[in-house]
C-alpha cells in the first residue's frame, strides 16, 4: 500500500502537468486546485476545484482531464472532481511561479 502523502505528491505532480488551454499555466500553479484528498486505504482521490470563471471554455474538458489523468496514475482508485465557485478565483491565488512566467511580477 502506498503512502499517503507519497500518493498525493503524486497527484500534485499530475496536476502540475495539466494546463489551462487559455492561460500557459498549470492549473495547481494557477491556483484553480483548492483541495487534493487522499482517502486511505482504497487511496480514492478528491479534487476541489474551481475554473477561472463560469463561462470558462474548458468547464467541461479540465475537470474530466483532472480526472482521467488521476486514474491513470497507479495506486489511486476511485476519483471524484468537485467544481466550486466559492471563492471565486481570481490572480492572486497564482503562485510566486505563475506569475513570474506569466510577467506579473
Amino acid at each position: 500500500m502506498m503512502d499517503k502523502e507519497v500518493l498525493r505528491q503524486r497527484v500534485i505532480d499530475t496536476l502540475q502537468t495539466i494546463y489551462d488551454p487559455e492561460i500557459p499555466v498549470s492549473i495547481y500553479e494557477l491556483g484553480l486546485i483548492f483541495e487534493v484528498n487522499i482517502f486511505p486505504p482504497l487511496n480514492n482521490v478528491e479534487i476541489i476545484m474551481t475554473l477561472t470563471a463560469p463561462n470558462c471554455p474548458a468547464a467541461q474538458s479540465l475537470p474530466s482531464e483532472v480526472e482521467s489523468k488521476l486514474k491513470a496514475l497507479g495506486g489511486v482508485n476511485e476519483v471524484s472532481v468537485e467544481i466550486v465557485w466559492e471563492p471565486s478565483w481570481n490572480r492572486d491565488m497564482m503562485s510566486e511561479a505563475a506569475r513570474l512566467e506569466l510577467g506579473m511580477m
